[in-house]
């Protein structure tokens, strides 16, 4: 097509045919290049609004994004302490009616604390206990009426089977000590071992164990007798006081298989624990 104008160009008459085959030419191509033009202003657009940039996570790189903001903080969930499954709270044993080794099985350490502390000021004495934490081998401080000094201290130890020791015995002594006292009294629901004993004797300790409970407690009145067992029977009294917080233990079962146990209600902020008899 291009050398059809220059050939028929050799005449007048020729040339008059190939300028007018010329000129629709040059407008044929004038239109393409319009046409080309066009198409490649328009086709963005159109790409862009053809272009699904509505589903998560998905960027149209044809739209020029919007003014940046401060991603949202995504706050994790809050981690959850692994805690031992609760069990079902036992019904609570029937109270006795009158005194026995059974009584002091029955009850939990911070009633028995209760029960020698009535018992003491039964006899004319005033006190002043410590509930829970640490008392420094102290759980009763005895005073005489209008004393403002302690006579007296006593250590209570609510033990099933497990003998008092030297050990524990010394360990109070020096308390008593400190105190510049004469006098302390240990009581125990369970008993002494023999240098356990002997040393008591020695350093002005008396040693008490269930047995002379008991016979201390038969010599009250019955009126006093039963007031004691209110003591000893009051609230949850099978259910072991956290001493660390003062609070009840719940029964627990181990997550990963085991035997129940006491454990703090709570937990995790306070993780004391406690084994759990197979009778009480």
């Amino acid at each position: 097509m291009l050398l059809t104008p220059a050939f028929l160009g050799a005449s007048p008459t020729m040339k008059a045919l190939a300028t007018g085959l010329r000129t629709p030419a040059w407008i044929a191509i004038a239109i393409g290049v319009l046409t080309i033009g066009a198409y490649m202003v328009f086709k963005p657009k159109a790409d862009a609004a053809a272009t699904p940039d509505a589903l998560p996570g998905t960027a149209n790189p044809n739209v020029r994004p919007a003014k940046s903001r401060k991603p949202l903080s995504v706050v994790p969930p809050t981690a959850t302490a692994r805690v031992e499954p609760s069990m079902p709270t036992p019904p609570a044993p029937t109270p006795a009616t009158s005194w026995s080794p059974a009584v002091f099985a029955a009850i939990e350490w911070h009633r028995f604390e209760a029960v020698c502390e009535a018992l003491f000021t039964q006899a004319g004495l005033t006190s002043r206990s410590q509930s829970h934490g640490a008392d420094g081998s102290v759980d009763i401080w005895l005073y005489s009426l209008n004393a403002e000094t302690p006579v007296a201290v006593v250590q209570c130890k609510h033990w099933q089977g497990k003998p008092v020791g030297v050990k524990e015995v010394r360990e109070f002594f020096g308390v008593m000590a400190s105190h510049k006292l004469q006098r302390g009294i240990y009581a125990t629901t369970s008993s002494y071992t023999a240098d356990a004993l002997e040393f008591a004797k020695s350093n002005g300790v008396t040693a008490m164990d269930g047995p002379a409970l008991l016979d201390l407690i038969a010599k009250r009145t019955p009126e006093q007798q039963q007031a004691l067992l209110t003591v000893a029977y009051e609230g949850e009294y099978w259910k072991p006081t956290c001493a660390s917080c003062g609070t009840k233990m719940l029964e627990r079962t181990p997550a990963k298989g085991g035997a129940p146990f006491w454990g703090c209600s709570n937990y995790p902020r306070c993780k004391s624990r406690l084994g759990m008899l197979a009778a009480r």
